[in-house]
């Protein structure tokens, strides 16, 4: 019914890792590297390969700062075990249950193994969200209402604020941080982009240096969730442990790379000026405004004028 969707569910259910906010930030990215691309044949020499070096290499840092707001997958794990899957009923199912922290609320994934089981399709994916304008427990509560499969609901339960794990607020603040922390990077980055193009090349070296820093104080915000001890979530005998997943991995790599180009800009403008400008496509210019005269040709007739 609906399209494939359940009449008792309200909307499409969101995917665990991509959304349709992360696929639009990576369809606009996209037409700008497509749209250089073609203008890229434009360019003459070797210019063009340092242009597309380093406009993709700017594309990409833009892309993840602001992909990685919208990712679920900060924090990842997974746990096969045998559970109960409905409260009131003893008929146990085996399962996948996956659990996928973003930095704006968490998704759990139950998938059964093989997907048919007890008359019933066991594939459920449902967010929770902890956002400032979301109310999680209402959301857990609305769960409740759904008659979710218990698993889901028992993972849930330990991020709710009446939860004796007493990790809701911690990663609520977090993660709130971290996002803030990636949008200042996301700035840093539109003004590195400014400076390389006005051009001030040593200024842009400092704000890719100032854009990988906020990079990797987002980094530190979200992992002092580690500080608050989580609750065992157990399956009878199966643990569900969760560690840093892609989101946080390739938010470091970026945000490294950023350190690197900028201490390689810097380091460049003092030592080696001649190499920065020409992979900055300067050099040409400057040789052209102090090049010197070899020949004059004078008119005869209006010097004769004159004199």
């Amino acid at each position: 019914l609906f399209d494939g969707v359940y009449p008792f569910y309200p909307q499409q259910r969101k995917a665990f890792v991509f959304d349709v906010s992360t696929i639009i930030v990576i369809v606009v990215f996209l037409t700008f590297a497509c749209s250089f691309l073609l203008i890229i044949p434009g360019i003459r020499g070797r210019a063009r390969l340092y242009w597309t070096v380093r406009v993709l290499l700017s594309l990409t840092v833009g892309v993840v700062i602001v992909a990685v707001q919208f990712t679920g997958d900060w924090e990842t794990g997974w746990v096969k075990a045998n559970t109960s899957y409905k409260s009131f009923s003893h008929a146990l199912v085996n399962a996948d249950i996956g659990l996928h922290v973003g930095l704006a609320g968490v998704n759990i994934t139950l998938m059964g193994n093989p997907v048919n089981q007890v008359n019933e399709t066991i594939n459920y994916n449902e967010h929770f969200s902890w956002t400032f304008d979301a109310d999680y427990d209402l959301s857990y509560s609305e769960g409740l209402e759904k008659g979710l499969p218990s698993p889901i609901l028992y993972v849930a339960e330990k991020f709710t604020m009446q939860s004796p794990c007493g990790v809701y607020r911690q990663y609520r603040i977090s993660g709130h941080y971290a996002s803030a922390t990636l949008w200042v990077a996301f700035c840093t980055w539109l003004i590195s982009n400014m400076l390389f193009s006005m051009p001030v090349l040593v200024y842009g070296g400092y704000m890719l240096l100032v854009t990988g820093a906020f990079m990797i104080f987002s980094l530190l915000s979200f992992s002092t969730v580690r500080n608050s001890p989580m609750c065992l979530i157990q399956f009878g005998t199966a643990t569900l442990r969760i560690g840093y997943g892609g989101s946080f991995w390739l938010t470091l790599a970026i945000g490294l790379l950023c350190f690197v180009s900028g201490i390689t800009v810097v380091t460049l403008h003092y030592f080696n000026l001649d190499l920065l400008k020409t992979f900055f496509d300067l050099r040409e210019d400057n040789a052209e405004e102090y090049q010197e005269m070899t020949e004059v040709y004078v008119n005869p007739h209006f010097m004769n004028k004159r004199l």
